[in-house]
């Protein structure tokens, strides 16, 4: 019998919701400010999981996620399969409640609609229940709606294209003993009974809650059926509750990794004489348990990329929605990213900052970075970006081109903390982000031979180590890029190429 161990996804996946439909299943996170987003994953075991699309080309409203907006955009959405189509349902606490739909989960996606106009309004959840009548769960975000701690719920129509009821609150923490921060609702109908799951408590420190009751409106019981306890998991949070097409339950949740970010753990589920769903081992985290299909191979999603197919993979992502030309991948092996315009020089202020999520485990990054252009200030490099943030790669000087690390944050200047001529003149350099266990990040550079030999001894460490920082409601993320000066004189080829970016996680290629 083989087994996994948790988390099955460790990495930033934040938020993630999950169905299953027929032999497979799909997950979909938070994306927030980025772009394109709502990442959607497939597995057909529940422990091997592949990145096959973004459902959101661009977060709307387009203008206004034009620049980074970190902590906006796309909070925790909601999958359902109902009437052929799959559904995702996902709040922007700053506009609404937004749905898009598609027969495909790999796509295409429709264009996202608004359901539900409005501010601090966040993680929605639609039930069609047996009756043939449609709800939505959500809860909402003090930082906008002034009030927090409680759950609603609203008749919609059955295509979620409109409100046809009053919104009523059915769970209300503040009357509930040393419950804070309730939300993160799932709706689902089971034997009868209409169950919320919802953690309360805080991203880092809470616990998840099952509510039931025999009307959608109320009044709903309650228990806590999966906490920490003597377990090394924190605040085990909202997530999914997914059966197999053999009957079995399980459930789908984060963990608050810090740095690392919403790390996805997998628990199983039974119920119990009284009909409670019991979480785990006893209500308590499991690290390792059997795998949920016998021989089933644990797997995460590919982080590698050869750019040896046109366009950019899954995996991508910008701080922002793109504009035409940020990237040029016609699929011969190399990523060029013409340099963009940055007025401060701050990489936080950077749409165009082409990222993946930093893995929660010892990473290194490894790529071919060039520079193409003769305007001062113009550089490329590889950067790991929170709400600090920290890279090396090349820049030009009057004096030529140099090899640097600086680092930045979200006000100020970056400080040069180390640069040097690249010998021999040359534009390219291959340079190394290796991540330790607890996110300290150790840059080096080598001189680009044309070959990808990882172990030449000619391997420079370029300044001391440096902490990596998370970001807003992320883990931090590692990225390419290419940026000069406001106002630099630029050619449409200035920037920055990259060639394949090899990336080893735990010592394994990734």
């Amino acid at each position: 019998m083989t087994h996994y161990s948790n988390p099955v996804l460790d990495a930033d996946w934040p938020d993630p919701d999950a169905v299953r439909v027929g032999d497979d299943y799909w997950l979909v996170a938070s994306s927030f400010n980025r772009a394109p987003g709502l990442p959607v994953l497939h597995s057909r075991d529940l422990v091997s999981w592949e990145h096959v699309a973004n459902a959101l080309p661009a977060v709307p409203p387009a203008a206004h996620y034009a620049l980074p907006r970190h902590g906006s955009g796309v909070w925790a959405p909601s999958l359902r399969h109902h009437d052929g189509l799959f559904w995702i349902v996902y709040p922007d606490p700053d506009h609404g409640i937004f749905v898009l739909t598609a027969e495909d989960p790999r796509g295409p996606w429709s264009a996202p609609w608004c359901l539900i106009p409005g501010q601090g309004l966040i993680d929605p959840c639609p039930l069609w229940d047996e009756d043939g009548r449609a709800y939505l769960v959500h809860g909402w975000a003090k930082s906008r709606a002034g009030v927090k701690n409680r759950l609603t719920v609203v008749e919609v129509d059955a295509a979620l294209r409109r409100v046809v009821g009053p919104a009523r609150t059915v769970v209300d923490g503040d009357e509930l003993p040393g419950f804070r921060t309730l939300e993160g609702p799932k709706l689902y109908q089971r034997d009868g009974w209409y169950w919320i799951f919802a953690p309360a408590g805080g991203v880092a420190t809470g616990y998840q809650v099952a509510f039931r009751s025999r009307s959608v409106w109320g009044p709903y019981e309650h228990r806590v059926v999966l906490a920490q306890g003597d377990t090394p998991v924190n605040g085990p949070h909202q997530g999914a509750w997914v059966d197999t097409p053999d009957g079995d339950d399980w459930f789908l949740h984060f963990q608050d990794r810090g740095v690392f970010g919403r790390v996805v753990h997998l628990q199983p589920v039974r119920w119990d004489d009284d009909g409670w769903p019991v979480l785990g081992d006893e209500g308590a985290p499991v690290l390792t348990h059997p795998t949920p299909a016998p021989g089933a191979e644990p797997g995460e999603p590919a982080r590698s990329d050869d750019f040896a197919s046109p366009g950019l993979a899954p995996r991508w992502h910008w701080q922002a929605n793109p504009a035409e030309g940020w990237a040029v991948a016609d699929g011969g092996g190399t990523l060029r990213l013409p340099a963009q315009p940055s007025p401060r020089g701050n990489l936080r202020d950077q749409g165009a900052v082409l990222c993946q999520q930093l893995p929660g485990q010892p990473s290194t990054w490894e790529t071919r970075v060039g520079l193409i252009g003769d305007a001062p200030g113009t550089r490329a490099g590889v950067v790991v970006l929170g709400r600090e943030y920290a890279w090396t790669g090349l820049v030009r000087t009057p004096g030529g081109v140099e090899v640097t690390v600086r680092r930045g944050g979200a006000h100020g200047d970056e400080e040069i903390v180390a640069q040097e001529p690249v010998p021999g003149g040359a534009t390219s350099v291959v340079v190394r982000a290796a991540v330790d266990a607890e996110g300290a990040v150790t840059w080096g550079w080598r001189t680009d031979d044309g070959t990808d030999d990882t172990d030449d001894p000619g391997w420079h460490e370029a300044g001391p180590p440096w902490q990596a920082h998370v970001g807003h409601w992320i883990g931090a993320e590692v990225g390419l890029f290419a940026s000069a000066p406001l106002g630099a004189d630029l050619r449409p080829d200035d920037g920055g190429t990259f060639g394949p970016v090899r990336v080893t996680v735990a010592g394994k290629d990734a």
